[in-house]
C-alpha cells in the first residue's frame, strides 16, 4: 500500500517528493503533442502504429493506462497517477506494477 512519501520505481518520483495539488495545468494529448512538437505522423512512427490510430486516440475519453503511458513517454514526459482524497495527502499509486519481485525458487 502505498503512503505519503512514497516512491514510484521507474519513474523519476523520488521518495518525499510533494505533489502540488493546487494550480495543476490542464491540457489534451494534442496539446501535450503539440508542445511537444511533434505530428501525428512522427508519433505514429514512434508508437508503430498508424497516423489515424494516433487521431482517435487524441479524441478519446476512456483509453487503457499503458496507452497513456506510452504516449506521453513518446513525447519525452513520465505519467503519474496520483489519487486525492479529502483531508489526506495525494498518493502516487503505481499504475504499471513495476514493484520488484523476489525471483522464483527452482525446484
Amino acid at each position: 500500500m502505498a503512503k505519503k512519501g512514497d516512491a514510484v520505481p521507474g519513474h523519476g518520483v523520488e521518495r518525499g517528493t510533494t505533489i502540488a495539488t493546487e494550480a495543476m495545468a490542464s491540457a489534451t494529448l494534442k496539446d501535450l503533442r503539440k508542445r511537444a512538437g511533434q505530428t501525428q505522423e512522427e508519433m505514429a512512427t514512434s508508437l508503430g502504429v498508424g497516423q489515424e490510430t494516433i487521431s482517435r486516440l487524441e479524441k478519446r475519453s476512456d483509453m487503457l493506462l499503458s496507452t497513456l503511458h506510452d504516449y506521453v513517454e513518446t513525447i519525452g514526459g513520465q505519467l503519474a497517477l496520483v489519487a486525492i482524497f479529502p483531508e489526506q495527502p495525494p498518493v502516487i499509486i503505481d499504475h504499471r506494477g513495476d514493484k520488484k519481485r523476489a525471483p522464483k525458487k527452482r525446484n
